[in-house]
């Protein structure tokens, strides 16, 4: 059994198949059998794991295990209380309402890798970095739940999935390590990085 931890960049499609325009996860992981367990959009950076089991792909990927997921968003304008009070609760989605989140305005983290391209800085629009913790991850949740309080994310990374913590690891954009697949049980363990 394997599990791999990848800090994927900004722009790459979270498959190994070809995509006509984008780069995959074939172009950072040359590991054969190894498939996601959870996405990321395009759009979104940060950790993904890969695994070729498939009972810890699907421990790590479906909403009924309630393994949390750590996002830091950065969202436009400046969320007061209500709006995270909202987050806190659940919000409405129209198709689905969310469980409560873990919501909280933070500073913008010091160790954060600039994302290339940039996000456009608009001088007349204030920005704040929200940390979020789900346990769903359904399709562009995040996203979707700071858009329907008012703040629109525009740039979003997932550091953690459980106990498995992107900073711990110390991967930049594109690099990736083995993780002990027993972590997920609450031990980490020794680990290699890979470019």
């Amino acid at each position: 059994m394997r599990l791999i931890a990848l800090n994927k960049p900004f722009g790459v499609m979270c498959q190994f198949s070809a995509h006509p325009s984008r780069p995959t996860l074939a172009d950072y992981v040359p590991v054969p059998a190894v498939y996601p367990a959870g996405r990321l959009d395009a759009d979104s950076e940060g950790l993904v794991l890969l695994t070729d089991d498939g009972a810890l792909q699907a421990r790590v990927s479906e909403p009924r295990h309630k393994l949390p997921k750590t996002y830091l968003a950065q969202v436009e304008h400046l969320p007061g209380p209500e709006a995270l009070a909202i987050l806190r609760r659940g919000v409405d989605l129209g198709d689905f309402v969310t469980q409560p989140a873990h919501a909280r305005a933070i500073d913008e983290p010091a160790w954060l890798w600039p994302r290339t391209p940039p996000i456009r800085h608009r001088a007349a629009i204030p920005t704040q970095w929200v940390e979020l913790i789900i346990s769903e991850g359904k399709n562009r949740q995040v996203r979707r739940m700071t858009a329907a309080v008012g703040h629109p994310t525009l740039r979003l990374v997932r550091t953690q999935i459980g106990p498995i913590d992107l900073l711990a690891l110390g991967l930049a954009p594109g690099a990736w390590c083995e993780v002990d697949p027993v972590c997920l049980g609450g031990r980490q363990s020794r680990t290699r990085k890979y470019r």
